[in-house]
């Protein structure tokens, strides 16, 4: 039986120059109508977090969520996923400075812009802003990364910087943190504290 998983492996390939065969079996097998379109890895653990809260499985629903290794990517996933390829919906997550790069790769595609959700700077900044500071540090010391943000906070370079700014640099100092952090900060949100792009992304599909 196909597994999201298979298909993500698939749509990469394609991407990379691969044949689109094996990725269309897999989404006609899965059943998937919607394809949820994010920068990278550490999205795609905050939406599958905030999709178990709400007690969802969104593969089970028809909805792909498909990191795409970048948000320069967005063009060619458009063009793979949306109309002009396996014609899922195409949602997403982007960040404002990237906006123009989706709203060109989205009109060639044939998508709505308005069906992405716009983040202010990107989703860690928004979680870091919506849980604030002190909830913040409580669960670095609960992941045993206090002396590493101790650490961080001591050089030359943070001097003077706002808190959430160097919690949101903190979390991509290491490899695979934001990832893991981006699961961990959405499951501490309180309910009504869901920042608005991401609410409204999954409210969407």
């Amino acid at each position: 039986m196909a597994d999201m998983w298979a298909f993500l492996n698939a749509v990469g390939r394609w991407a990379a120059g691969g044949p689109g065969g094996p990725a269309g079996d897999l989404a006609e097998e899965l059943g998937l109508r919607t394809a949820v379109l994010l920068e990278g890895l550490s999205d795609l653990a905050a939406v599958e977090a905030l999709a178990a809260r709400h007690g969802r499985d969104l593969t089970a629903e028809g909805v792909g969520v498909v990191p795409m290794g970048g948000a320069m990517n967005i063009a060619r996933y458009a063009g793979l996923l949306g109309p002009p390829g396996l014609g899922l919906r195409l949602t997403g997550l982007c960040d404002e400075r990237e906006r123009p790069f989706y709203d060109r790769g989205l009109e060639r595609a044939g998508a709505p812009r308005r069906d992405f959700f716009v983040c202010v700077a990107d989703l860690e900044d928004e979680l870091i802003r919506a849980l604030g500071p002190a909830a913040i540090e409580e669960i670095i010391r609960a992941e045993g990364d206090l002396r590493a943000w101790q650490t961080f906070l001591h050089q030359p370079a943070q001097h003077g910087r706002p808190r959430h700014q160097q919690m949101r640099r903190f979390l991509g100092t290491k490899k695979g943190r934001k990832i893991r952090y981006g699961r961990l900060l959405v499951e501490a949100l309180d309910p009504g504290k869901v920042p608005a792009p991401l609410d409204g992304l999954l409210t969407s599909v």
